[in-house]
């Protein structure tokens, strides 16, 4: 089972280097999970690549769709959200990751994310991580 994060259902639908990547770490039917929140992330993320001229609306939305459709299965940030405030305040961490990593450690998936931070802090707390590091001797990220 997986939880998606949106940086890396955005990298996914743009079919970038590596949303490849994290594809191949898919194992074939299984499970994609995502907080509901991913749909307001996913817009944030999106409008970013507008305003910076790297896409237009059209074509971002489009993309978004692809992201969210990546996902089988969205679940309630309303059962997510005390959790999630909970070790936002005490892990001094965006309260906005806190949802992906909340439902990862409650479903027992893997996080994909294309985010060091993020992925740092849930090894940290015994949540599986996927984190790309390098790609055929391209600086950025691979599945390590």
């Amino acid at each position: 089972m997986i939880v998606l994060d949106a940086n890396a259902a955005i990298a996914m639908a743009l079919g970038s280097e590596y949303g490849r990547a994290l594809e191949g770490q898919l194992l074939e039917g299984e499970t994609v999970l995502a907080p509901a929140l991913l749909f307001s992330e996913v817009t944030h993320g999106l409008v970013k690549y507008v305003r910076a001229g790297c896409l237009g609306q059209e074509e971002a939305v489009a993309c978004g769709r692809d992201a969210v459709g990546l996902v089988d299965r969205f679940c309630d940030d309303g059962e997510l959200w005390v959790e999630a405030m909970g070790e936002s305040v005490r892990l001094g961490h965006s309260s906005y990751d806190l949802f992906y990593v909340v439902l990862a450690r409650r479903t027992g998936a893997t996080l994909f994310t294309l985010d060091k931070k993020l992925q740092d802090l849930s090894l940290s707390l015994g949540v599986n991580s996927v984190w790309l590091t390098k790609l055929e001797g391209k600086r950025g990220p691979v599945a390590s």
